[in-house]
């Protein structure tokens, strides 16, 4: 949808007041007197013709946007109302948690959990048994897992490279007091390879376990599609109206998206405030420039040798990338992404098998920030790992990220699971803590482009993704003629 004159118009001013707020916040941190009431009606200006413009705008991507920043500037003006509690004074060990302006986001993410498990399950099912080529399916299957191994290897080396070149923890001093407890997680390769399967698929769906709700509904799926047509038919209406109806009421839960996603940056803002130790900013630009060179020399790559429509395709992924990176979790945006997809031009049966699996297999912003992680720990610790025992760590990273879960900071179980394998102090770890809502935003999002951009590629290597251009292109034509 393009701008009109006056949504042009609205745009730049939001973007001029932006610019103004931002040269006199960063002013008076360096000296420059200006009141700081003065300071606030400046940015809070800046955020009112923003809300205008969204307004005129009336686009769900727009408004989450402004809301960030509507969440950051409330997040840093008002910590207490932010956080439930007076931010100087923390909460006592087994106290209730106040009502915060996080609890708006939790609100979002359980309406969004609602909808991942019969979503999966209702799409799955109906694109592997109303396939009408199984074979392909399995072909599907291959080719995905050969591409998920391909490209979330190259994230994890890049993420090595990174970590190396900036030595972003050296120097790091151990702090005096404790700062966070995390607990600990050791998976032996059996544990890992267990965990794929489901023992009771009602309590894989209560504990948010997506691979195992992936597993359940591809068995499902091929016994459904063994049955004669007379049997399978009634059941596959079902799940085709479950399926339909699980990305309408998407659509509604997508309507509070704006209020849910603000209030969670509030909240982050509001608890750790702007100011982090050097190395922790050091840690937190490394994984910025790590991922953005990911997108650019592997991503991009990838998507011009597939031959994706690269404006469609950015246009398309900005809605869930945008969800993905203010609520630090691929599950929220998952219907909206494969939704998206769809509507692009790739046939669902490859959307519902695609982007599900790829999210326990293809979370390459996850894996490489895992790299990066755990070298940090080590650089912090004082402990020279050697190219060879990196190597190791990059192998073992390889197994163990598959069972990292959508959800925020799911990362640190592994992470810390990893470091005890390599015998690596944790307290390293609790530092990260501080700044882990801002590295698991950036690592979401990437997670969630790849996911989208691997639909396309696996569409264009099965020969559908053209086949859906060339047939809506002969209906243009044959309207025009």
């Amino acid at each position: 949808m393009s701008h009109t004159p006056a949504q042009r118009n609205l745009l730049i001013a939001t973007i001029a007041a932006a610019t103004i707020a931002a040269f006199l916040t960063v002013g008076a941190e360096y000296g420059l007197r200006i009141p700081h009431d003065a300071l606030m009606f400046v940015r809070w200006f800046a955020i009112g013709i923003g809300c205008v413009y969204a307004y005129k705008r009336r686009s769900l991507t727009t408004w989450i946007i402004i809301s960030m920043f509507i969440g950051v500037e409330f997040g840093h003006d008002f910590p207490r109302w932010a956080i439930g509690h007076d931010p100087a004074v923390p909460l006592a060990k087994g106290a209730p948690e106040p009502f915060s302006a996080k609890t708006l986001g939790q609100i979002f993410l359980k309406l969004i959990k609602a909808i991942i498990a019969p979503l999966i399950f209702s799409t799955l099912t109906v694109g592997i048994a109303g396939h009408s080529d199984l074979k392909q399916v399995g072909r599907m299957g291959i080719k995905a897992l050969i591409y998920f191994e391909v490209v979330t290897t190259i994230a994890l080396f890049i993420g090595l490279g990174a970590i190396n070149l900036s030595k972003a923890g050296v120097g790091v001093q151990q702090p005096a007091g404790q700062i966070e407890e995390v607990k600990t997680v050791k998976q032996s390769p059996a544990d890992i390879v267990l965990h794929i399967f489901p023992e009771n698929i009602a309590k894989s769906v209560a504990e948010g376990e997506v691979l195992q709700v992936v597993v359940f509904s591809i068995i499902f799926a091929a016994g459904l599609a063994m049955l004669r047509e007379e049997k399978r038919r009634p059941l596959l209406t079902v799940l085709e109206s479950l399926s339909e109806t699980m990305f309408k009421f998407t659509n509604v839960v997508m309507l509070t998206a704006p209020i849910g996603v603000g209030g969670a940056i509030a909240y982050t803002v509001g608890q750790m405030g702007f100011g982090v130790m050097r190395n922790l900013f050091m840690l937190l630009v490394t994984l910025y420039v790590a991922l953005i060179a990911f997108a650019l020399f592997v991503l991009l790559p990838i998507a011009l040798i597939a031959r994706v429509p690269i404006k469609r395709f950015l246009k398309a992924v900005a809605e869930p990338a945008s969800i993905a990176f203010a609520t630090a979790t691929s599950e929220a945006a998952l219907p909206r992404a494969m939704e998206e997809m769809e509507a692009m031009g790739v046939p669902r049966q490859i959307v519902a098998f695609v982007i599900p699996t790829g999210y326990s297999f293809n979370l390459d912003g996850s894996t490489l920030y895992l790299a990066l992680a755990t070298i940090f720990v080590a650089q912090a610790a004082n402990i020279q790992f050697t190219f060879s025992q990196q190597l190791v760590m990059v192998f073992t990273l390889m197994l163990t990220s598959k069972g990292v879960a959508g959800v925020p900071r799911a990362t640190l179980v592994i992470l810390l699971g990893t470091a005890d394998s390599f015998h690596l102090p944790t307290w390293p770890i609790f530092l990260v803590l501080g700044i882990d809502a801002l590295m698991d935003m950036a690592r979401t999002t990437v997670n969630v482009v790849g996911n989208c951009l691997a639909t396309v590629v696996i569409a264009r290597w099965e020969g559908e993704f053209p086949a859906r251009e060339r047939a809506s292109t002969a209906v243009i034509e044959g309207v025009r003629q």
